[in-house]
């Protein structure tokens, strides 16, 4: 990584684009203004060259109609471009959006994401006074339709729900333990050039497409390959956005079926940190510690492990890490 070259800020008069917010949707057409509408409100972008682009994954509803409706009544000094990705998959749309984006900051949101009023201000400073960020986000507060289930703080992570009253750098605050947690993919804010040298041009996992969850942690993979090429991976307390999250998302069926996708994906994740002669090596040692967590989670709930929708989220997702595994092979 020697050598890198950080874009700077443009100077007055100049044209560049300093920053690109980026929402990726399918059939987005009745979430879409809420979240156009918010980044209509934005304050403290005065001195920042931004624009917004839209990537339509493939949507079957009205979502370019509704993109068309906004752009003609935009009076704003920012833009809105809209860009239609057929391939579905949200890594795919991600992709897109990277090649489309005039920024050198891309900030990502998803069709369900709010973001508070000085985010854009906020992402884009960040990025500027961590040049050695490849990739930062922020705090992402949950808009519940309903009351989560008991229990829902152990799994809140996976709906892309964090909080936290301190900034910090992934790297070394992790860098020494097994558990590497990296910032959720809705808000994240990645540094193209960044993207361009440490991402792949085909990531193994496409992520959700359309409506299946059967693969899922594209950004996981993403942040992966960002971290182990050596680019600070932040959480910046100061940036928030709210995530909207329906009554549906809490049905017994959608949890299995989501815990299986996020299961399912986990070998390609894992095997991002190693070398190819490394890999038989250490699969053994995650699969006896995969069962090793699938018995204590059974010990520990087997009394509600019927009833309590959360606990078995839980042990869906143990069950297919192990299974991921052979997943990948078959």
């Amino acid at each position: 990584m020697s050598g890198r070259v950080i874009p700077q800020r443009k100077m007055k008069g100049m044209s560049a684009i300093d920053f690109t917010v980026a929402i990726c949707t399918y059939n987005g057409a009745n979430r879409l203004s809420e979240v156009l509408d918010k980044l209509r409100s934005q304050e403290g972008t005065e001195d920042i060259s931004w624009e917004i682009i839209i990537v339509d994954n493939n949507s079957t509803d009205d979502t370019a109609q509704v993109v068309k409706e906004y752009q003609g009544n935009w009076s704003e000094p920012y833009p809105i471009h809209y860009y239609f990705e057929p391939q579905q998959g949200l890594a795919f749309a991600r992709r897109c959006a990277i090649r489309e984006a005039k920024g050198y900051l891309i900030g990502f949101l998803d069709d369900d994401n709010l973001p508070d009023s000085n985010w854009v201000e906020q992402a884009y400073h960040f990025g500027q006074s961590h040049p050695q960020a490849g990739a930062y986000g922020g705090q992402i507060h949950g808009k519940f339709e309903v009351e989560p289930p008991p229990g829902f703080e152990r799994i809140a992570r996976y709906f892309a729900i964090l909080e936290g009253t301190k900034t910090y750098c992934y790297n070394t605050r992790y860098n020494n333990t097994r558990k590497k947690l990296f910032p959720p993919g809705a808000g994240v804010v990645i540094r193209k050039e960044a993207w361009l040298k440490s991402v792949p041009e085909r990531q193994s996992i496409s992520g959700v497409s359309g409506t299946s969850l059967s693969t899922k942690c594209e950004d996981v993979e993403m942040l992966s390959y960002l971290f182990y090429d050596g680019w600070e991976l932040w959480f910046n307390k100061d940036m928030h956005i709210y995530h909207k999250i329906p009554q549906s998302r809490f049905e017994k069926d959608y949890l299995i079926r989501f815990f299986r996708g996020v299961g399912l994906s986990r070998y390609q994740t894992r095997m991002i940190a190693y070398k190819p002669w490394q890999k038989n090596l250490i699969i053994p040692v995650y699969m006896i510690n995969d069962i090793r967590k699938i018995i204590g989670h059974f010990i520990k709930y087997r009394s509600v492990l019927k009833t309590d929708i959360v606990v078995a989220g839980e042990m869906e997702l143990l069950v297919s890490i192990l299974l991921s595994h052979f997943n990948f092979y078959k």
